[in-house]
């Protein structure tokens, strides 16, 4: 998997001046918070995850319990847990791609059967649900989606997404909605997917929208009580439970989430002026203009012509400047994902003149 090898915190931030290869927000300074963990006592946590925590989650989206949710170490190991649990070789899954590769090589691994519904670029990225439906088998466990999407940043309507669980429920699989991204769009955004069905498995993080990506906590959410209950039995196979520091930290951030989101939500709000600014200027490139989270996924013009992989080390080498090439999602390298969430204004500025630099250097 080489988004593994070329991920910014492999090859060394140190490397990097002006990383645009992040899909998050700008990680957040521990003493910034200003937590207090002093009375925490390390012992091992309830299984299912701090209650207190899942409390809190549970408050926040209606017809959902506190024992619905399974607290897992980062939406990774909740997607890996899901996979594991629910697939086997003679299952079959259909899952969008582009897309983040846990959804994706992971059943590759369980040596599941796949369809692939692959997301165009000319229909701006739109999911076609007559496509989904025509690719679904009487062994088929799953239908695999993301949205906000990772990593166009394309929402999928409230419209689209209770059609979707309609079909699930119609053929008795299960609908798996990544929602990492949900928390970081100003618009609104369709209600969370594991509300409206049992047949339906929500993913989130704290890493993505708020910056938290080292304390690795995630969860599950379905309202499925014998899918969960196989769920919590995958964790604590794998990890037992999570580290109490771990959720201590996103217990005492999320009691306080409204004061640090809009500082979050107005730099996205002001480096997503300046990427928009950029793409309508340069000449090189075209997108599918994001609606939620702090990704997009433009593409060489079919007319410009340029050396790729010479393209991509002079960016790295020369400019000290990371994207993620379309090869991290299996897509062709004319694809590029740019995170703007998490630069400074000034590297994000600095980093875009980098990109349209380098590529003038290797048109061909």
């Amino acid at each position: 998997m080489p988004i593994e090898i070329e991920s910014p915190e492999q090859l060394g931030y140190d490397t990097i001046n002006c990383n645009l290869a992040e899909s998050s927000v700008h990680d957040a300074v521990f003493q910034d918070l200003k937590l207090n963990l002093n009375e925490l006592v390390l012992a091992y946590g309830d299984h299912l995850g701090k209650p207190e925590l899942r409390e809190l989650l549970a408050q926040r989206y209606p017809s959902i319990t506190s024992d619905d949710i399974l607290i897992t170490a980062g939406a990774a190991a909740a997607l890996f847990i899901v996979a594991t649990s629910l697939l086997r070789k003679e299952d079959h899954l259909i899952v969008l791609r582009p897309n983040y590769a846990t959804n994706i090589e992971t059943p590759k691994a369980i040596g599941c059967e796949i369809d692939f519904i692959d997301l165009s670029f000319e229909k701006g990225f739109e999911l076609d649900i007559n496509d989904i439906a025509a690719r679904i088998k009487p062994n088929t466990r799953c239908i695999s989606i993301t949205t906000p999407h990772n990593p166009t940043g394309i929402v999928i309507s409230e419209k689209l997404l209770r059609k979707l669980i309609a079909l699930a429920e119609k053929h008795g699989c299960f609908l798996l909605v990544d929602e990492t991204y949900r928390d970081l769009s100003v618009k609104g955004l369709p209600p969370m997917a594991a509300t409206l069905s049992e047949q339906v498995i929500s993913v989130s993080s704290v890493s993505k929208a708020f910056g938290l990506p080292g304390i690795r906590i995630g969860w599950v959410i379905t309202k499925n009580k014998k899918v969960q209950e196989i769920f919590l039995a995958a964790k604590e196979q794998i990890f037992l439970c999570n580290s109490v520091v771990d959720e201590e930290i996103a217990y005492q951030f999320l009691k306080r989430q409204a004061v640090y989101l809009p500082a979050i939500q107005q730099k996205i709000a002001a480096n997503f002026e300046i990427l928009e600014h950029w793409m309508r200027q340069q000449p090189y490139l075209e997108w599918v203009k994001p609606e939620a989270g702090v990704i997009c996924f433009p593409r060489l013009k079919k007319e410009v012509k340029v050396n790729l992989d010479a393209f991509y080390d002079t960016l790295y080498h020369e400019y000290k400047t990371l994207v993620g090439p379309g090869h991290w999602f299996d897509m062709d390298k004319r694809y590029m994902r740019i995170g703007y969430g998490w630069p400074t204004t000034a590297a994000l500025q600095n980093g875009l003149e980098n990109i349209t630099q380098a590529l003038e250097k290797h048109l061909v």
